[in-house]
C-alpha cells in the first residue's frame, strides 16, 4: 500500500433514512451496485473516522446543503468543529433560489469556513454560463472559494445537456479569478474537460463518483503529463467506499511519486484548503 496520505475533496455524510434521502438517490443506487447496503447501514461519527483510517484518508471535504434535510448539516458541521484536523465543510447551494443562495453562502463562510461551493447543473437544468449563477461565482471570487461542477451525463435519469463542460468555457473567460473543480468524472465530455484545463489556469478535475479504476483515460493521461498540478482525488462516501478506493488507488500507474502525491493530496490542499503541497 502507498504510504501517502489522502485527502479527499468530496465526502458526504451517511446518516440519512431512507425517507429523507433525495429522490435522486434511488437511480445512483441502481447504478453502482452495492451503494444501497452502504447508505441503509447509516454511519456514525466513529465509524465514518474509523473507515477514513482504514483506508488512509488524512482528511477531507465534508458536504453540507441548504436544504439541510433530517440535521444534515448540523451532523456535517459538528464533524468539523470537533475534529477540526480531519473535516473541512462544502456547502451545495441552488443558485436558482437568487439572493437567498448568495446570503446562505456568505452566512456559512461566517460561521462555519466553508471551503468549497457546490452547484449542480442536473438539479438546476441550465448550463452553466446561465445568468442565474453569475451572482454566485462573483460571490464565490469574493471570498476565495472554490467551486465545484458536475459535468459529464449526470446518473439521475435527468436530462444531461445542462452538464455539458463547454459551457466553462465562457465561465472561465468572464471570471479568469474563478477557481472552478469539474466533479463526476465529465463523460462523454471527458476529453473536452482536458482541453478546457489545458485552456484555464483555474479549472481543475475532480476524480468523485468515479472509482479510480474507471478514470477515463484521457484524464489519466493528462494528469501523467501536462496536469499533474490540475487533477485531484475524490470518492463521493458512500456512493463509492474509502476502502475501495483505497484498493484502486493504489494500483494506479503514475508517472512519478510527485505526480501521486499531488493526485492524492497536494492538489486539494492548495486549491481548496489555500496550503502550499510543499511543490508551490
Amino acid at each position: 500500500m502507498s504510504q501517502v496520505k489522502i485527502v479527499d475533496a468530496w465526502m458526504n455524510p451517511n446518516i440519512l433514512a431512507p425517507s429523507g434521502r433525495p429522490e435522486h438517490f434511488e437511480r445512483i443506487e441502481y447504478l453502482f451496485g452495492g451503494t444501497t447496503s452502504l447508505r441503509a447501514r447509516g454511519t456514525t461519527t466513529e465509524q465514518y473516522i474509523e473507515e477514513m483510517d482504514r483506508a488512509g484518508i488524512e482528511r477531507g471535504v465534508l458536504t453540507a446543503t441548504v436544504e439541510n434535510p433530517e440535521g444534515y448539516n448540523d451532523w456535517v458541521f459538528e464533524m468539523c468543529e470537533n475534529h477540526p484536523d480531519r473535516f473541512v465543510p462544502a456547502l451545495y447551494v441552488d443558485p436558482t433560489h437568487g439572493m437567498d443562495s448568495i446570503r446562505a453562502v456568505e452566512a456559512m463562510h461566517r460561521d462555519h469556513d466553508i471551503r468549497l461551493v457546490k452547484v449542480l447543473g442536473f438539479k438546476t437544468q441550465l448550463p452553466y454560463d446561465h445568468p442565474y449563477y453569475f451572482p454566485l461565482y462573483a460571490k464565490c471570487i469574493e471570498l476565495d472559494v472554490p467551486i465545484s461542477v458536475n459535468v459529464g451525463i449526470p446518473g439521475p435519469a435527468v436530462p444531461g445537456r445542462c452538464q455539458d463542460p463547454m459551457a466553462l468555457d465562457e465561465v472561465c473567460y468572464f471570471f479568469p479569478e474563478l477557481k472552478v473543480i469539474m466533479a463526476h468524472g465529465g463523460e462523454p465530455w471527458d476529453a473536452l474537460c482536458v482541453k478546457l484545463m489545458l485552456k484555464w489556469r483555474h479549472l481543475y478535475y475532480m476524480t468523485s463518483a468515479f472509482a479510480p479504476k474507471h478514470i477515463p483515460g484521457s484524464v489519466l493521461h493528462y494528469l501523467n503529463t501536462r496536469g499533474a498540478d490540475k487533477v485531484m482525488f475524490a470518492s463521493d462516501y458512500p456512493i463509492l467506499s474509502f476502502d475501495r478506493c483505497r484498493e484502486e488507488v493504489d494500483r494506479m500507474e503514475f508517472r512519478d511519486d510527485s505526480v501521486r502525491e499531488k493526485f492524492l493530496r497536494g492538489n486539494a490542499l492548495r486549491v481548496i484548503y489555500g496550503e502550499s503541497d510543499g511543490n508551490h
